[in-house]
């Protein structure tokens, strides 16, 4: 996407360039009609654009979600050695704990701001679409395009169905989380872990139920991506 938008602005400056030598040379003429073909490929290529921006956001998407489920799997199993019975080692095992806890804070500020990015470029995108739908004056053809404009949005729909709850349920589990680990840090002793124990159980299994969610979702992101490039 950054590599098309790059090309596009030295296209830009380009035609500018020559439209100056062109004004120069007084030919209006050859200058309009350049001007002219040049906004027509211009907007030609917007469509192509939108969906690169939707699928390129969808990536990002789908990159966070791989990095966040295997930190909820590094989250549930820190948190398990530092609460068993006997640890030996509480110290080691509390700054393992506290090191996962904070960049899963720091990986539910970056999927937060992504999804709502991926969420913003797909209206978009559609609204776009919608609007376009008066251009065709080709029966066939604006059949096709409402059969398109059906299947992927149908598709793209379940992103946002699968998306119910997970942003909740995110920042609910990071916040549980380093709830916990404030509470070990000021009582990491045998009766502190004991009284918190249930409590870090439950989370855990919450991790356990987000991560699922999480490939949910995942799984409706690539389910789109591939209808959009195959479309």
């Amino acid at each position: 996407m950054r590599i098309i938008s790059r090309l596009t602005r030295k296209l830009w400056e380009l035609m500018f360039t020559i439209m100056k030598k062109l004004m120069k040379s007084g030919n209006i003429l050859l200058l309009y009609s350049l001007a002219t073909v040049f906004i027509v490929a211009s907007c030609s290529t917007t469509g192509m654009q939108r969906s690169e921006d939707v699928q390129s956001s969808m990536q990002i998407v789908d990159d966070d979600i791989k990095l966040v489920v295997v930190q909820l799997d590094a989250i549930g199993a820190s948190l398990d050695e530092l609460t068993k019975p006997g640890q030996a080692d509480t110290k080691k095992a509390f700054d393992l704990f506290s090191g996962n806890a904070s960049k899963i804070k720091e990986m539910e500020k970056d999927f937060s701001k992504h999804a709502a990015e991926m969420e913003a470029s797909g209206k978009a995108y559609f609204k776009e679409w919608d609007s376009d739908k008066q251009n065709y004056d080709n029966t066939e053809i604006q059949k096709k395009s409402d059969e398109r404009r059906a299947a992927l949005g149908e598709t793209y729909d379940k992103i946002a169905q699968n998306n119910i709850g997970v942003k909740e349920a995110f920042q609910t589990y990071v916040s549980d989380i380093n709830e916990i680990q404030r509470f070990l840090s000021n009582d990491l002793t045998s009766d502190g872990m004991d009284s918190i124990t249930p409590i870090s159980d439950k989370v855990v299994n919450n991790g356990t139920q987000l991560k699922y969610e999480l490939q949910n979702l995942q799984k409706a992101i690539e389910n789109a991506r591939a209808e959009m490039r195959r479309g």
